[in-house]
């Protein structure tokens, strides 16, 4: 009776195969009952399988005669092929991995009537409690499961790319052995040239990045009948869960896509030439590192003379102002191996979505384009003409900086007078009155390097539309006053009203503006009178002493170097 009970106490943990009290029915066959059974059973174990697992081995009345746990080390062993007892091999069959049994052996399927040793006696019914954890066949080879494809999928790793994935790996019964995601870094190889286990060498190939895959391969194909000596067990199937980042090829060059060209490319760059652009730089997988846009600046800088990475050197090349497009580039024509830190991982392939906003070269001239010009043109501006004209400026990629219209007045300035930058200059000599014009100023004949705090950019190419409305004709270089007439014989005379043979600056003021009046005389136009008479009378007085003698008084056709009358 107290065999029976001992028997009971263990059947109520195992489930019990019949009752204690039931008499005595000669077993047959096995007796399978399940414990556990998993949501999912994609492969059972069929005859010639491999399969690893655990087990406690007990008699009827409990006593426990053998475990693999107390051992540390699962059973590993062919199915079906009499490495086992024929129970046990019988046993096995058409479970999945993870399945939990209990498995009742009659003697004539265990060890019979001669036993095993002193361990298992003649005539004994053996139980044991089996969790199966691996299986595979010699004839297996790698398998995937593809649960995520992006779109577009432009291209698949193939032999001899270089590729840069996160994974988790895991035995056929779900037990974690490693992860990259753990580490927080990729995982950065070489595919197909035996860098790599070969399960992986071959379920790598065929990935489009952002593509995620369950790679499964036996460990023939994995770390063999010795495992990795720590994680990973002799003769166990892997389980890789993959999802691909990056992917290139040593030999890839520079990829543009996505182009977007204005109809208007009168010019594209090249070698020399300065550009401003906008860029979003981001990794193959799409996870963002930069962006001029969040700065609200342009990145500016030479092209083809080594001012940025080779990559993007080469894909700025050969671009129309306003034309969008992205590069693909290379980490060796990036970054390298080193990367940048923290934005920017070893080996990672670039993505740069560019906007060309403006481009010149340092020996650019300004560009003028006759837009309409008057039938009659006989008089055009020179050095010295008072003009004033009508514009509309803009930056290349057509953002307005400034319009007369706006104010309703025109600009007005002395041409060679440096009140304008010098491209405005060239743009605006030799135009008739009426004439309009299209205008484009390179930054060094504009603001150049520094521009004009929030209104012009630094190193911008300047755009005008512009037209002349009125001219006045300028002095001869180097007169700031001209005379109509003959020159009086007796200026100085003139000029003394008070009759004290000294010219005072009132008197000289009073004089120059009353020729100006009578159209006797004529100022230089565009500058203020004043200062232009303060200046004359400035060059007369000698001495410095306030006052004009007839000494020290010339006409402009007795001096050689005074500016005068």
């Amino acid at each position: 009776m107290i065999q029976c009970l001992h028997a009971m106490l263990f059947l109520s943990v195992l489930v019990a195969f019949a009752a204690c009290d039931a008499p005595p029915v000669p077993l047959d066959d096995i007796l399978i009952e399940k414990t556990f059974v998993p949501e999912q059973c994609v492969r059972a174990v069929k005859v010639g399988d491999y399969v690893r697992y655990h087990y406690n081995g007990m008699f009827p009345d409990g006593k426990k005669f053998d475990s693999s746990y107390d051992r540390g080390s699962t059973y590993n062993v062919f199915v079906g092929k009499k490495q086992l007892i024929a129970g046990m091999d019988k046993a096995l069959v058409g479970l999945c991995v993870n399945e939990r049994v209990l498995v009742k052996i009659p003697p004539h399927l265990a060890y019979g009537k001669q036993g095993y040793g002193d361990i298992i006696p003649a005539d004994a019914i053996l139980h044991f409690d089996v969790l199966l954890l691996d299986v595979w066949n010699p004839e297996d080879g790698v398998q995937t499961n593809t649960y995520h494809t992006p779109s577009p999928c432009t291209r698949k790793v193939e032999v001899s790319d270089y590729i840069r994935y996160h994974y988790n790996g895991t035995l056929l019964d779900g037990t974690l052995f490693d992860s990259s995601h753990t580490r927080m870094r990729t995982y950065d190889t070489y595919v197909g040239i035996g860098w790599l286990i070969a399960g992986m060498d071959q379920g790598l190939l065929g990935m489009c990045v952002g593509e995620k895959r369950i790679i499964t391969m036996p460990p023939s194909l994995g770390y063999g009948e010795n495992g990795d000596g720590s994680d990973i067990p002799g003769q166990a199937s892997l389980v890789f869960d993959v999802v691909l980042l990056d992917l290139h090829n040593p030999k890839d060059g520079i990829t543009v896509t996505n182009q977007v060209v204005p109809e208007s490319c009168t010019r594209k760059t090249v070698t020399g030439d300065f550009v401003r652009y906008h860029y979003n730089g981001s990794l193959l997988d799409g996870t963002f590192f930069d962006s001029s846009y969040s700065r609200n600046h342009t990145y500016d800088t030479y092209v083809g003379k080594g001012y940025v990475i080779t990559g993007m050197d080469e894909g700025l090349i050969g671009v129309c102002v306003g034309e969008k497009r992205t590069v693909i580039i290379p980490p060796h024509l990036g970054y390298g191996e080193e990367g940048t830190g923290s934005k920017i991982p070893g080996s990672a392939v670039l993505v740069f979505d560019i906007h060309i906003i403006d481009f010149h070269n340092p020996s650019d001239n300004a560009v003028v384009t006759t837009i309409y010009k008057p039938e009659e043109c006989d008089k055009r501006t020179k050095k010295g003409d008072f003009i004033k004209y009508h514009y509309n400026a803009s930056l290349m990629d057509g953002t307005s900086i400034d319009s007369t219209h706006n104010y309703g007045k025109t600009y007005n300035i002395v041409l060679g007078a440096n009140q304008v930058v010098p491209g405005m200059e060239d743009g605006l000599m030799e135009m008739c009155v009426g004439e309009k014009r299209h205008l484009v100023i390179p930054p060094h004949l504009g603001y150049g390097e520094r521009g004009v705090t929030g209104e012009v950019p630094g190193s911008a190419v300047l755009v005008f539309d512009f037209e002349l409305v009125e001219l006045e004709e300028g002095l001869p270089e180097g007169y700031m006053f001209i005379w109509n007439d003959d020159v009086s014989p007796d200026l100085f005379t003139e000029m003394d009203t008070d009759k004290n043979a000294e010219v005072e600056p009132s008197e000289f003021t009073d004089y120059i503006m009353r020729q100006v009046k009578e159209g006797k005389g004529r100022l230089a136009p565009g500058f203020d009178p004043n200062r232009i008479i303060d200046n004359m009378f400035s060059n007369q007085d000698r001495d410095g002493d306030g006052k004009i003698t007839e000494a020290e008084f010339k006409l402009k056709a007795d001096e050689v170097t005074h500016d005068e009358l």
